[in-house]
């Protein structure tokens, strides 16, 4: 199994951070409301609650679908830019039957929107 090198080094960062700072960060760059969306929290506030140090710690499956999150984030980010970071996580993706990234990752759809993050970065026409 190959595992792109931008992937590596993004599960690296992801994996050293505190859940709070992670969400701060993904709060940061895309918003509490994407953020509430694609962890699949029906409350938009709870973001916010997340990223206080002292905040409530989201449970395992939020941590897990905000934790993918920030190493695509990261994936994307360090290897175009912010922008195209942010717009490819909200746009439809031929790769996701037109879903969102979003949307993929809140129904736990981590190998596909993975593959099609990879198959963005490396311009391919297919996963």
């Amino acid at each position: 199994m190959s595992i792109p090198p931008a992937m590596i080094a993004g599960h690296g960062e992801t994996a050293r951070l505190d859940i709070h700072e992670l969400v701060r960060r993904l709060n940061s760059h895309l918003g509490p409301l994407l953020v509430a969306s694609l962890s699949g929290s029906k409350d938009s506030k709870l973001p916010y609650k997340w990223a206080k140090p002292d905040g409530p710690t989201p449970g395992p499956a939020f941590q897990k679908r905000l934790q993918l999150a920030h190493r695509l984030w990261v994936s994307l980010a360090d290897a175009e830019n912010e922008a195209i970071a942010r717009a490819w996580f909200i746009g439809g993706n031929p790769f996701l039957d037109e879903d969102t990234p979003v949307t993929a990752l809140r129904e736990d759809r981590h190998k596909d929107v993975s593959q099609a993050m990879t198959a963005f970065l490396e311009d391919r026409q297919d996963v």
